[in-house]
């Protein structure tokens, strides 16, 4: 395997021994950056190295569309770590991936066992469960009464914002209400694009109330 930093030919990088790893597979479908969110995984990182004693690699092969775009979201977003661009998609064909990119990222042991399936940067309870198993923690959800849960119940679940011209833009509202017995708080948002962002009050909301999410789409 060739791995590249910013675009130069690493060629005597070997994935470090580790007692644990992370492996993310990325494809040509799609919106690179918008699959990539780079700086969410500087961040994930930094976490791990603040939870973890020993140091825990992320490994990325991209099966790149577009070379050039990936050199330039790496250096944009300062990624100083070893990727493996693999142009032949090998990786791909020697696993067979799912086309979902949900399940193409992956926690391994230092046998290369796949511990945990998913994508901690896209799914907060995911990197919940790769912090658990990092720290040695049980990855097993502990049980819970109905009475520990805030439960959220969402007006609709999806909005057609229309045909409208590419410049504009639309803006859509959902409304998450509380029906549980204690606080419900949003930890975090995920957008599958970089042309949608959303807005919300971080004030946890009772029993009883609401929060509503402004959903803006403008496209880039």
């Amino acid at each position: 395997m060739i791995f590249t930093l910013w675009g130069q030919d690493t060629l005597d990088y070997s994935i470090p021994h580790a007692d644990y790893r992370i492996v993310s597979y990325v494809d040509s479908v799609g919106c690179t950056s918008c699959k990539l969110q780079l700086l969410r995984w500087k961040s994930l990182m930094a976490e791990i190295s603040s939870v973890s004693q020993d140091s825990v690699p992320v490994i990325f092969f991209f099966h790149p569309k577009n070379v050039e775009e990936i050199i330039y979201r790496l250096k944009f977003d300062k990624y100083n770590y070893p990727v493996c661009i693999d142009f032949d998609d090998k990786f791909n064909k020697l696993n067979h991936f799912p086309a979902d990119p949900t399940f193409q990222t992956f926690l391994l042991d230092k046998n290369n066992r796949v511990l945990a399936v998913g994508n901690p940067v896209h799914n907060p309870k995911v990197k919940e469960l790769y912090l658990k198993i990092i720290r040695g923690e049980s990855g097993s959800q502990e049980k819970k009464t109905p009475r520990s849960y805030a439960i959220a119940e969402v007006d609709r679940k999806e909005a057609d914002m229309g045909r409208f011209y590419w410049r504009e833009e639309r803006t859509a509202e959902f409304v998450l209400k509380n029906t549980g017995r204690i606080p419900l708080v949003i930890q975090a948002v995920n957008t599958s694009c970089g042309c949608t962002r959303v807005e919300y009050d971080e004030k946890p909301a009772r029993s009883g109330e609401s929060i509503v999410l402004r959903v803006t789409y403008k496209a880039n």
